[in-house]
């Protein structure tokens, strides 16, 4: 590299706002809170081998997780706006920890499934709360680097934790409950001791002196609604990676092998790409990043609907991978720009419930699509909803950045 090319690297460089301190404290208990991560890559494995109950009520059990992760979602978010980033998330990591505890030794079917759905609305309701405290502490286009890293540590964490949780499910499933349940208790403490609180005063009662803005107001929940919308569409999309892949694969005469290697591309590309991706995207607007990347995700899947073979599965998650790059992290920095700052907590606590009501709805949809029109349909269809995702992503952020425009002109 010439020495031109290096000051104006360290130029580049010198030029991007540091992150806070708080937030790399923040960075590091998500990583290591995902690393012991255990419950949900063994939920279903707990309850059907230690606990001895059939598949059908694991399938009830991890379903009732999931729905109580969507209703913490929005319980999180709410609570996040009302009590505080720091409270919210010290309590529901807390309850989180208590109730993987007592999953350890819970009896009985009901009280496993009541369990684990308090579970799972504890763990997430940490999820808005962590993304507000993002919004709040970061502004401008570094969210999107923030939000990059963010996304990178919890795929890392995830990736671990399903090769180290099984191993450690050898020695028995009760130090493995327990042992996360002591490494969420850390990073909530962590967290609490390191991390101020960024909850902003509540809003000012508009008069009529607001009443232009409170119209502006209006305006931007509409978009964000819509912007939630499309979201789900996103996450009915992303989800059928885990229900409609597999099932595609092993129609077309491949083995559950060839679907974990294949798959495992997914999360090797994130952990290489991310952070490089996070640095590019940085320096544009939302708009265009959502756009390519919806599309991306939209063609990698259906491009499954000619694939015959793993190399060729291997392929199209490549492409709707990078689309995932693109995406996850520019949705969360623009929900954190479409909303003010005071609701935050609520506004990401909807997102997120988008994402899960959408791995709640998924398994059932892409199921029964696969069992009556077929793979190639499904996939194709997949394709078309990306598209008219990506198009509809692209009209919600740029019509917000040209009222915008036309208002500070």
């Amino acid at each position: 590299m010439s020495a031109d090319a290096r000051s104006a690297a360290r130029a580049a460089a010198a030029a991007r706002p540091a992150l806070p301190r708080a937030f790399w404290w923040l960075w590091t208990a998500t990583l290591v809170n995902r690393l012991g991560g255990f419950v949900v890559v063994f939920l279903s494995l707990y309850v059907t081998l230690d606990r001895g109950h059939s598949a059908s009520f694991a399938g009830l059990v991890t379903t009732l997780y999931g729905v109580g992760g969507a209703v913490g979602a929005v319980a999180g978010g709410l609570l996040a706006d009302r009590v505080g980033r720091r409270a919210t998330l010290l309590g529901a990591q807390l309850l989180s920890a208590a109730g993987t505890g007592a999953l350890a030794f819970t009896q009985g079917r009901a009280a496993l499934a009541v369990t684990a759905c308090l579970v799972g609305l504890a763990g997430n309701a940490s999820r808005p709360a962590v993304q507000a405290v993002v919004a709040d502490m970061v502004a401008g286009q570094a969210r999107v680097r923030a939000f990059s890293l963010l996304y990178w540590a919890v795929n890392i964490g995830v990736a671990v934790s399903a090769a180290l949780a099984g191993v450690l499910a050898q020695h028995g499933y009760t130090p493995l409950f327990l042992g996360e349940a002591a490494v969420t208790v850390l990073c909530a403490l962590t967290v609490y001791r390191t991390v101020p609180e960024t909850r902003p005063g509540p809003a000012r009662p508009a008069d009529d002196a607001d009443l232009g803005a409170a119209a502006g107001e209006r305006s931007r929940r509409r978009r964000f609604l819509a912007f939630v919308a499309v979201t789900f569409l996103v996450g009915l999309l992303m989800q059928e990676v885990s229900t409609a892949l597999p099932l595609t694969m092993t129609r077309a005469g491949l083995s559950a092998r060839d679907y974990g290697l294949v798959i495992s591309l997914n999360g090797l590309l994130v952990v290489a790409l991310q952070l490089p991706a996070g640095r590019v995207l940085a320096r544009h607007g939302p708009a265009g990043p959502l756009a390519v990347g919806t599309l991306l995700l939209g063609a990698g899947l259906g491009l499954t609907a000619t694939a015959a073979s793993a190399g060729a599965y291997a392929l199209t998650v490549v492409v709707w991978t990078v689309g995932e790059i693109l995406l996850a992290p520019t949705a969360m920095a623009a929900v954190a720009d479409l909303v003010p700052g005071h609701a935050h907590g609520r506004y990401q606590g909807m997102y997120s419930f988008a994402w899960s009501a959408a791995a709640c709805v998924a398994p059932v949809v892409s199921g029964y699509a696969l069992d009556t029109v077929g793979p190639a349909p499904l996939w194709g269809a997949s394709a078309a909803v990306g598209a008219l995702a990506a198009g509809a992503y692209f009209l919600i952020v740029c019509g917000r950045r040209g009222r915008r425009g036309r208002r500070e002109n």
